[in-house]
């Protein structure tokens, strides 16, 4: 006899199911790899499995399987590996198979159709894929795998999210304060675009020195691995070795393997580089121009809404305008966080909602304080 609740839990994990299938095929269909294209597509099969294995559990108990649709969620990250593909949404997918990976442990109908095995196994490839070095793959895929997701720089999906968060946070509570002190509309516009400014540049000019001195750090390990390699290459073959080996590679293979990637120098400082330092050499973790310029459009993006308003509006109106364009963008910002975290799109929002519109009200009680005191 089923427990009480049980419809409720197999209709959670059939949604959980079809959202993973419907990833998983978004994956397969806009990975150019073929090979990684065929793993995607293998992971949706089963994802797809596991999602008529709760079908039929709901069926049993003589409830009316529903028809889902996958969720909010999973359609966003759908719609981020289209337009910039796989690799962009694939440290997120992680995260999120981790959280996952030991949901059906405590339920005795998963683990007897042995679904905790398979979901734990997703996660550990996924994780593979995602990692700075795949375990799962060997020789020029390891290479091209990991060059391309350490050029993402970890999560750029997280990092989009919280860059335009620190802008609208920032200014929000900048404007707010110089409101709170009673100056004219003007003076708050000033102050707006000049935070605006000032945290953009400030955020541009960080990421920039950032990215190069993360570039000659790399170069610099390069050029020491290269002489390495011309003076010992006898040692820097068992380095190789026995990093494969560490990988999983039997002893004997991954010996051969060293070795035929010793064999030719070129080949062989691109794979020691990629492998002992896990430094994409043709990237070296990217444009510093271009990270500093999303850097700056980023926080620029977020500054803007708190201030906008005072570009049509004065007193109350623009203050008004100000904290319901800053409250909706808060609560978006919010929610986006949850495509990595794996909470709720309503709590995550509205959780960034009150914290945003705490740290406001702060500033603006501080702001009236001294506005106070100033004119007294």
């Amino acid at each position: 006899m089923a427990e009480p609740g049980s419809q409720q839990r197999y209709t959670a994990n059939l949604q959980g199911e079809i959202d993973s299938a419907e990833l998983y095929k978004t994956l397969s269909e806009t990975e150019k790899n073929p090979q990684l294209a065929q793993v995607y597509s293998r992971l949706a099969a089963v994802e797809s499995a596991h999602a008529e294995f709760w079908k039929k559990q709901i069926a049993a108990l003589g409830q009316h399987v529903p028809r889902l649709r996958p969720g909010f969620r999973t359609r966003a990250l759908a719609w981020l590996a289209r337009r910039f593909g796989p690799a962009f949404v694939l440290p997120t997918v992680n995260t999120l198979e981790h959280l996952d990976s030991g949901s059906y442990s405590t339920q005795p109908e998963a683990v007897a159709g042995g679904l905790p095995a398979t979901e734990r196994s997703h996660a550990r490839i996924i994780k593979a894929l995602a990692a700075p070095s795949p375990t799962a793959f060997t020789g020029a895929t390891l290479a091209r795998l990991e060059g391309r997701h350490r050029g993402h720089g970890g999560n750029a999906l997280r990092a989009a999210v919280l860059g335009a968060n620190d802008g609208l946070v920032s200014n929000l509570s900048l404007v707010m304060g110089v409101a709170g002190a009673d100056l004219a509309p003007h003076a708050i516009l000033v102050t707006g675009i000049a935070g605006l400014l000032a945290g953009s540049c400030s955020m541009a000019l960080g990421e920039w020195l950032s990215v190069n001195t993360a570039r000659e750090s790399a170069q610099r390990q390069i050029n020491t691995e290269a002489d390495e390699l011309e003076q010992v290459p006898e040692e820097e073959e068992e380095e190789l070795a026995l990093i494969y080996q560490a990988k999983g590679l039997p002893e004997e293979l991954a010996r051969t393997l060293a070795k035929q990637l010793i064999a030719n120098k070129k080949t062989a400082l691109d794979t020691l580089v990629r492998e002992e330092l896990g430094v994409d050499p043709e990237e070296l973790g990217g444009s510093a121009w271009a990270a500093s310029g999303t850097s700056f459009m980023l926080f620029a993006i977020g500054a803007i809404f708190p201030v906008a308003p005072y570009f049509g509006f004065g007193g109350m109106p623009a203050l008004a305008a100000s904290l319901a364009a800053s409250s909706a963008a808060l609560f978006l910002l919010g929610a986006g966080t949850s495509l990595f975290t794996g909470r709720s799109v309503w709590f995550s929002g509205a959780r960034q909602l009150v914290v945003g519109l705490a740290a406001a009200g702060i500033t603006f009680g501080v702001g009236r304080l001294i506005g106070v005191a100033v004119a007294g």
